[in-house]
């Protein structure tokens, strides 16, 4: 049985490329030659090692949450619901306001996109629900466990705190600083329920 040809690329590392690419000019402002020139692969290559533009964008944007974005699910195991919530803003701080990171992918990645990029626009809105669903899923058992009030509307919570983070995001890509996101994130914080 004939084998291929080794990969002369660290696709790792091609990945985060990619990553950077989409970051900063979004899906549909990404064009494969974007692509190639920023990894240093041809066509061919790209396409071998990780299907087509939509297939790598989907692979970036697994790597955006299990690095840059990993503070979401970090916060999720913090104690308290406080502590999660502080956690969650406090990391979309520093994340958006770090100088190597131009924003949040989940958010900025398809904003402003055709009808030929519906399924990544469908594919990061479905994202965004599902990480709120478990920061719902989070506060819910903080109300039955009595760390949050009887009174508190989990939905309600999670729905504010994703708004928040969207619009820290939004306000990070139109060149908010640190100072600036990390006061919303007090105001998110002032106005949490106490227990």
């Amino acid at each position: 049985m004939a084998m291929g040809r080794p990969r002369e690329f660290d696709v790792d590392s091609a990945l985060d490329l990619a990553l950077h690419v989409f970051w900063r000019k979004g899906y549909e402002g990404t064009s494969m030659s974007d692509l190639t020139e920023a990894m240093g692969i041809t066509k061919p290559s790209l396409y071998a090692a990780f299907g087509n533009k939509e297939d790598l964008f989907r692979k970036a944007l697994d790597r955006y949450v299990d690095g840059p974005g990993g503070y979401y699910q970090a916060g999720l195991d913090k104690p308290t619901a406080r502590e999660v919530v502080e956690h969650i803003l406090l990391g979309a701080v520093d994340a958006m306001s770090d100088p190597s990171n131009p924003g949040c992918l989940a958010v900025q990645g398809a904003l402003c996109c055709g009808e030929t990029a519906e399924t990544i626009k469908q594919e990061l809105a479905a994202r965004r629900a599902k990480t709120e669903q478990q920061l719902r899923d989070r506060l819910a058992r903080s109300i039955v466990d009595g760390d949050l009030p009887a009174t508190a509307d989990a939905d309600d919570l999670a729905r504010y705190v994703s708004t928040i983070l969207q619009g820290m995001a939004v306000q990070a890509a139109g060149g908010a600083s640190r100072d600036q996101l990390g006061k919303l994130a007090d105001m998110a914080l002032r106005s949490w329920p106490p227990v």
